[in-house]
């Protein structure tokens, strides 16, 4: 076990390494200078055809499975998971309250990325002879960049489909074990519990997938939201240290304090951006996958993406990062759920536990549905039909492995599965930013957008 977490801790200094963050970063950044600065400057209008369409007499486009809603809500079932809570006090804990900082200059950029992955995922989905929707990363390495290209398009499906057993499983069922085990329920009743309820929705495909994500995912966003909120507004004389903390210490090392180990500016840049990137899975491409089943038109399902990682990054995760500042519990030493817990119980005793304990049991439980189907489709790509109800079955044999695994072993080993993961999807978005800026110069042009 020492051996594989050396060799893993050596291969993911290497995928997290400085040339990656600037690919990932990178790569946003070139899309937001290409697409004019989209996600900022036409926010009202992703907005109007996004969550506005629901105020409206619209009608949902024809070609995909299921509504746009379902869609981003499924998506957002794979985004708004454990890293919303226990991945930003693991990033606080490592990297200090600077980390936060990098967390959101990864999302302000992964805005762009993931208008990018959603926009193309529609563009180049194609429906197979028994009338399925497919669509993702891979058909828009295969069919944007060329036949030439499709082996890039398999090396992507074939590290999807591990990556969702360790990003999407594991990593999911062994923090909800974890926060069960505080309660004294052994981690193999978790994990048993989590095969049944998450087999009994991914066995029924991706309409009952979003079915339950569109009404689950406003639920417990919500909830976790008012509760950081109520923390927050009992802590309000701390929340303007809290962001002098944060942008502080984003270009100075914290020092030690308490239980706090301190932090070099390059972990908060490190741990902020890998952090992020985990939390809202902008450059990971996964979510295409979903996005690509939505009835709707490329641009303006691309503008769910847009508010896909506003509000997994910029308000839940910044809703977590608050409650730790403002409750002080960062000099405790605690890290990951463990301290987010902490701080909750300490800004809110009693409720507080309650609402971080329902926060992880929901956002995992969620964050497993759609990430089946990702790997899933992800497999199919490359073997066909056939592989699917077996994918299924490992998927769920794999939730107990992670209810009664070790934490640091699955939460290192699925940071470099993310990164192993983006590149080609990176590249392919790299490529086709011309295709992108057509399509959304076309809709810019349509009496739609210019009403």
């Amino acid at each position: 076990m020492e051996a594989l977490l050396a060799f893993n801790n050596w291969l993911n200094g290497i995928v997290w390494g400085p040339p990656f963050m600037v690919l990932l970063m990178g790569t946003g950044l070139y899309l937001t200078i290409r697409l004019g600065f989209f996600q900022f400057t036409k926010i009202g209008l992703a907005w109007r055809q996004s969550f506005g369409r629901f105020f409206s007499k619209a009608k949902e486009d024809e070609g995909g499975a299921i509504s746009s809603f379902q869609a981003v809500s499924s998506a957002m079932a794979a985004t708004i998971g454990v890293g919303n809570i226990a991945g930003v006090s693991t990033a606080i804990a490592l990297g200090g309250p600077g980390a936060i900082f990098w967390m959101w200059m990864s999302a302000l950029v992964g805005m762009a990325t993931k208008f990018g992955e959603a926009s193309l995922g529609v563009k180049y989905r194609e429906i197979d002879a028994d009338g399925n929707v497919q669509g993702g990363v891979m058909y828009y390495i295969e069919k944007g960049l060329g036949p030439g290209w499709k082996w890039l398009a398999v090396v992507y499906a074939l590290l999807a489909g591990v990556a969702a057993l360790g990003i999407g499983n594991m990593v999911q069922a062994n923090t909800m074990a974890d926060s069960m085990s505080a309660f004294g329920v052994p981690t193999w009743v978790t994990g048993g519990v989590a095969i049944v309820l998450v087999g009994a929705v991914i066995l029924g495909g991706v309409k009952r997938i979003g079915a339950t994500a569109e009404k689950l995912v406003p639920f417990m966003a919500v909830i976790y939201v008012i509760g950081s909120l109520v923390v927050i507004f009992m802590n309000i004389t701390q929340v303007g240290s809290a962001f002098g903390q944060i942008f502080y210490y984003a270009f100075n090392p914290a020092a030690a304090a308490g239980g706090f180990a301190g932090s070099a500016v390059a972990m908060a840049v490190r741990f902020g951006i890998a952090r992020g990137i985990f939390s809202n899975e902008a450059g990971l491409g996964a979510a295409s996958i979903i996005h690509a089943q939505a009835k709707n038109s490329p641009t303006r399902q691309g503008m769910w993406g847009i508010w896909e990682v506003f509000i997994d990054t910029i308000v839940v995760c910044t809703m977590t990062a608050l409650v730790i500042l403002t409750t002080g519990v960062i000099e405790t030493g605690e890290t990951g759920a463990s301290l987010a817990s902490a701080a909750f119980n300490a800004g809110l005793p009693g409720p507080g536990g309650t609402i971080v304990l329902l926060g992880l049991v929901l956002f995992s439980y969620t964050t497993m549905l759609t990430w089946s189907f990702y790997g899933e489709k992800s497999w199919e790509y490359i073997f066909g039909k056939k592989i699917i109800l077996p994918y299924r079955i490992l998927f769920l044999g794999f939730l107990m492995v992670g209810a009664v695994g070790g934490l640091e072993l699955i939460w290192n080993i699925a940071d470099t599965l993310n990164g192993l993961m983006a590149a080609p999807n990176l590249i392919a978005l790299l490529v086709l930013a011309g295709v992108l800026v057509k399509e959304k110069n076309a809709y810019m042009e349509s009496p739609e957008a210019k009403e």
